[in-house]
């Protein structure tokens, strides 16, 4: 299974102190990003407060803690980790303080030039807690914004700086909020309002459905939001003609439910299923989906094909998502954990599973187990995007080619390899026509074709080489 890393969101309010229970909602819409870690900061007599815990957002945050918090804004965190350790030391938000000005900063995505990063605010005398790419960022603003005393040169300088994907939310003991998106636009955020003028601003469009902030807009690439008062401010800081956003947020990681960049995510997964009914045949009897993401495919391709949808797998709903466990051995054994047959609708039938991916090859061929152990004449395994070829350096936890079972096989051997009697991948050409967002679509893990250069180069490096190094381990200057 594959990680992400992150949820943000900030608020600000115009009459009312419920930013910390605003944002403890948007939290629990945004779990699915994450789950190691949970905060929420805001601003109490002028001072910046931090309640940052490990664990799930409804057993850290209490009504108690949440009085403590009281405020008209704030900011708020839900961590998985891609770089840096799962510890609280690396948990966000992330608050700086000197002197009379404090900075608390939350972001998903992630910094490919992390190390030289590192250095150069070492060089400053600041000292790092943690090893996050979070903290980076928090500590790249603070200098900007102090050297510079203006938000929107600092911002720029974050943009010109910083190569790879960021979208983060600000707050400062002044009373602002701020939001930026990277020029690209790997990350997705969104900007909505209620009917009282309120502001939220979240990952995903569910953080505003529940709460009722109804009218929502993209963040764009390259922009920049500031929030004072009654002054909402929003300019685009780099033109950039170059966008690439995340096609994972389509086919796995963004709730269905969701809207992004304009389009149903469930519309986008339900299309993609068509794309695969339409490429592919099967004698199956039975179309089984792994719950929850590939859904809405299977719908597709029954209605396309005929065949039943069944709900073979029950999902125990007090287990997390696999992909967030940190290490292989923990996700394998959270499958069985997660996933139980009814052995009834499978016992002598030829099931078709439907995924949404493959990236090392270990979930999906503990699930075949299972469908095979419940009795399945024959399991044949169909996938809703393409094979993952390449790492990721833009938020997803694809570090490196020998984690990547899709790198240096061919499908028939990877069919062999997870135990399924067929096996088929949708196309690149159906995934581009089924999200219809054509050349925006950051295929780069599908392609090996990246949209930054340092990605690129990095990329070309630990393939030539064969680093089995996490690219944050890297020393960049290996490859300039």
């Amino acid at each position: 299974m594959i990680k992400e890393n992150c949820g943000i969101a900030a608020t600000y309010l115009k009459d009312t102190f419920n930013a910390p229970f605003i944002l403890y909602q948007a939290l629990i819409a945004l779990q699915h990003r994450g789950q190691e870690s949970c905060g929420i900061s805001t601003l109490v007599n002028n001072n910046l407060i931090i309640k940052k815990y490990m664990g799930l957002v409804t057993q850290c945050f209490n009504e108690n803690i949440l009085n403590e918090l009281r405020s008209k804004l704030g900011i708020a965190h839900v961590r998985y980790s891609t770089t840096g350790k799962s510890t609280i030391e690396d948990a966000q938000p992330f608050l700086i303080k000197e002197g009379n000005f404090e900075l608390a900063l939350a972001f998903n995505g992630n910094i490919v030039n992390l190390i030289e990063l590192r250095k150069k605010v070492k060089e400053k005398g600041y000292k790092f807690i943690g090893n996050g790419d979070g903290e980076l960022l928090t500590a790249l603003a603070f200098f900007a914004i102090k050297e510079s005393k203006d938000i929107e040169e600092a911002v720029k300088k974050i943009m010109e700086e910083v190569e790879g994907a960021y979208s983060a939310v600000m707050m400062t003991n002044e009373g602002q909020v701020i939001a930026f998106r990277d020029p690209i636009g790997f990350r997705p955020l969104i900007i909505s309002f209620n009917k009282n003028g309120d502001v939220l601003l979240a990952s995903e469009t569910v953080a505003a459905d529940l709460n009722d902030f109804n009218e929502m807009q993209t963040v764009n690439p390259g922009e920049l939001i500031i929030i004072d008062g009654e002054k909402i401010e929003r300019k685009k800081i780099i033109q950039n003609n170059q966008q690439h956003f995340c096609m994972f947020e389509l086919v796995y990681f963004s709730r269905p439910d969701s809207i992004y960049e304009g389009k149903s995510v469930y519309e986008i997964r339900y299309r993609l299923g068509q794309e695969l009914a339409r490429t592919y045949k099967t004698d199956a009897d039975i179309i089984v989906p792994i719950p929850d993401t590939s859904r809405p495919a299977a719908e597709a391709i029954s209605r396309e094909t005929g065949i039943p949808v069944v709900e073979g797998l029950i999902k125990n709903r007090y287990i997390g998502r696999t992909f967030i466990m940190p290490s292989q051995k923990e996700r394998e054994r959270t499958v069985k954990l997660k996933l139980n047959p009814i052995k009834p609708l499978i016992k002598d039938k030829k099931v078709l599973l439907i995924d949404d991916s493959i990236v090392r090859g270990t979930t999906i061929k503990n699930i075949i187990e299972i469908i095979r152990k419940a009795g399945a004449k024959k399991v044949e395994v169909w996938i809703t995007c393409p094979p993952i070829i390449s790492p990721c350096f833009y938020g997803i936890d694809i570090a490196i080619h020998g984690e990547l079972i899709a790198s240096d096989k061919k499908v028939e051997e990877i069919a062999k390899e997870i135990g399924a009697d067929r096996l088929c991948y949708q196309t690149l050409e159906g995934l581009i026509r089924a999200t219809g967002m054509g050349e925006r679509l950051c295929l780069s893990c599908l392609t090996g074709i990246y949209p930054t250069p340092l990605a690129q180069r990095l990329a070309n490096m630990l393939k030539d080489k064969k680093i089995q190094q996490r690219y944050w381990e890297v020393d960049v200057a290996q490859i300039l």
